[in-house]
């Protein structure tokens, strides 16, 4: 893969040479384009799918806990300035925060803030950090990608998906109600969907940079880790 890589990347630099330097951000671009190796797209496609699942779960849970922002505008406020940033006018100064930080804080006990907002901001911003979406325009190579980062990703969705089904509060009520029977008597299971949808895939890139995804036993004590250190 590495010969290839370099090999095409000769290429490119003799292009470039004998057509000149105009528009060169523009042909670096489409020459990524043109050399991506499979893998890679197979983590633009994982991290795009997973960005959009957590944009359905996000909305799924604002349905299923109006108590957090019962004011629809305000709420789609936040959750356009989780998923589009650009266009969100929703700020508080929690878009700062770290991914360990946004998590912990959903589910703490004295928590005030809107916990859908925290978490679904804590989720995405996960992404961010393990995949480096912040750092680089697009990939060469998927050795850019840090095996680390999506193994502590793996750790803290594992135990969102956890803490989901186990926190309550000081009334012994779950922080967050997910999965249960709808109007129509079947059991809404689209929750567990969601989230057994996007660790699969960040097992897959585990996997595809030669690591191994884990099993883990969470407790009452188990802390979320840091994904940029």
């Amino acid at each position: 893969m590495r010969y290839n890589f370099f090999f095409f990347l000769s290429v490119f630099l003799f292009i470039q040479a004998i057509t000149g330097c105009s528009s060169k951000n523009r042909d670096a671009a489409d020459f990524a384009k043109v050399i991506k190796p499979a893998e890679v797209s197979i983590f633009e496609y994982h991290i795009q799918s997973t960005i959009s699942d957590l944009e359905d779960f996000v909305v799924r849970l604002y349905a299923r806990n109006p108590k957090y922002e019962k004011n629809l505008s305000v709420r789609r406020q936040k959750i356009d300035s989780i998923f589009r940033p650009q266009n969100g006018r929703y700020r508080n100064g929690l878009e700062n925060k770290t991914s360990k930080e946004l998590l912990s804080l959903s589910f703490a006990q004295d928590t005030a803030e809107d916990r859908v907002y925290l978490l679904g901001l804590g989720l995405v911003k996960s992404i961010q950090e393990a995949y480096g979406l912040d750092e680089m325009k697009y990939f060469l190579t998927g050795l850019q990608l840090s095996l680390e980062r999506i193994e502590r990703l793996h750790f803290n969705l594992s135990q969102v998906n956890w803490r989901l089904k186990t926190y309550k509060d000081m009334n012994g009520d779950l922080l967050f109600l997910t999965n249960g029977m709808s109007e129509n008597g079947y059991l809404n299971m689209g929750y567990e969907v969601i989230m057994t949808r996007i660790l699969t895939r960040v097992e897959d890139d585990i996997y595809l940079r030669g690591g191994l995804p884990q099993k883990y036993m969470f407790g009452m004590s188990t802390l979320f880790l840091s994904i940029v250190m």
